[in-house]
């Protein structure tokens, strides 16, 4: 094996670097996500510098570490308010400041607030539309707060 070779494999296989600092991110934010911890803390946690972090894991992972810990709150949020759980209560549980900041998180990854959500869209109006796009026909569906859902109808 050649230097190369071997840079090449200290990065990209399960037992490399990279593989290794992201895979730690993912499961700081996966354990940790009531905290909210910052771009900083988490390049702290695996002895990167926030904008290393940052480019790695968007590398690895395809979204930024950011967008991953608001998924994984997101997720959470939702199997709270499928189980009933107040919003109040549900934006605490998630680590969120108040319901406003669950609010946001909602609009802006669902389209809808975690109200309707948690009524499962009773009333809310979703106006949806087949496009031409680069991918083939796209059906797109939106409400008032913006892009409810994107899917692909060519077979």
């Amino acid at each position: 094996m050649n230097a190369q070779t071997a840079i090449l494999e200290k990065d990209i296989t399960p037992e490399g670097g990279d593989y290794e600092i992201v895979r730690h991110a993912i499961e700081k934010i996966s354990l940790d996500y009531r905290d909210q911890p910052s771009l900083e803390v988490l390049a702290e946690e695996v002895g990167e510098t926030p904008t290393g972090l940052q480019k790695l894991f968007t590398r690895w992972a395809g979204l930024s570490p950011k967008a991953f810990l608001q998924a994984v709150t997101l997720d959470h949020a939702r199997k709270l308010l499928d189980s009933g759980m107040p919003l109040l209560e549900a934006s605490f549980e998630v680590g969120m400041s108040g319901p406003g900041r669950l609010h946001d998180l909602f609009v802006t990854h669902e389209a809808m607030s975690p109200g309707d959500y948690k009524t499962r869209g009773a009333g809310l109006t979703i106006r949806y539309g087949y496009h031409i796009s680069p991918f083939g026909i796209a059906l797109i569906m939106v409400t008032d707060r913006g892009l409810a859902g994107l899917a692909f109808s060519d077979a």
